[in-house]
């Protein structure tokens, strides 16, 4: 999935901010994948089997159908802002429901803090983990925040060990022998996966920047 320019998107931000249904469902398809990967890199670990990634992901989309009107800026920048802080406070609401606590506010700062942190280091593996700085090409010039959604986009489309071992490894930092630990597979399999899942994204970044 190609994201659109700066440009595009902006008009699309104005038109969905108007009442523009088509512009909103645009937008939040063009941002899906990249909500999908943040909830997936801040579900705690004790309520992954109560929700899932995809579950905040749709309560997400439903909150930002329903606010686009109260939605106050009018660029990229704002709007990811903004989808970050949503999806932050939609993770605290599914911990609240599992846990019964009253809202809290230091919860939600936390979270919002962290989804903000992921999706900078997101921007970051593009530039530095996958592709080196002094080799990037004009169309890998992008903005972190555009770089965040490319990876997302890309991860995406690869196949779902690929994807694990990619975010376990260097999403989530874990080492390789955890890796091996959580996939359930020898070190030397995990190793092998990893090689091969680099090589595809890369192929996914370089198809999906052309």
């Amino acid at each position: 999935m190609n994201v659109p320019s700066p440009d595009e998107t902006n008009r699309l931000i104005q038109q969905a901010r108007s009442g523009c249904q088509d512009s909103l469902e645009q937008l939040l398809i063009q941002y899906q994948n990249y909500l999908r990967l943040m909830a997936t890199l801040n579900l705690e670990r004790q309520f992954q089997g109560k929700f899932s990634a995809s579950d905040v992901v749709q309560a997400t989309c439903i909150r930002v159908q329903n606010g686009i009107r109260d939605f106050a800026g009018s660029n990229e920048r704002e709007l990811m802002a903004w989808l970050r802080k949503i999806l932050a406070s939609q993770i605290a609401s599914e911990i609240r429901r599992y846990t019964t606590q009253a809202r809290d506010i230091q919860l939600e700062r936390r979270l919002a803090t962290q989804v903000d942190q992921s999706s900078a280091m997101l921007g970051g593996f593009v530039a530095g983990e996958v592709v080196a700085a002094e080799q990037e090409t004009p169309s890998q010039t992008a903005s972190r925040r555009e770089r965040a959604v490319i990876l997302a986009n890309a991860l995406q489309a690869l196949p779902d060990e690929y994807r694990q071992v990619i975010v376990l490894r260097h999403l989530q930092g874990m080492s390789f022998t955890d890796v091996a630990k959580q996939m359930q597979r020898s070190l030397d399999s995990v190793k092998s996966t990893w090689r091969r899942a680099i090589a595809r994204l890369k192929q996914e970044l370089d198809e999906g920047s052309s």
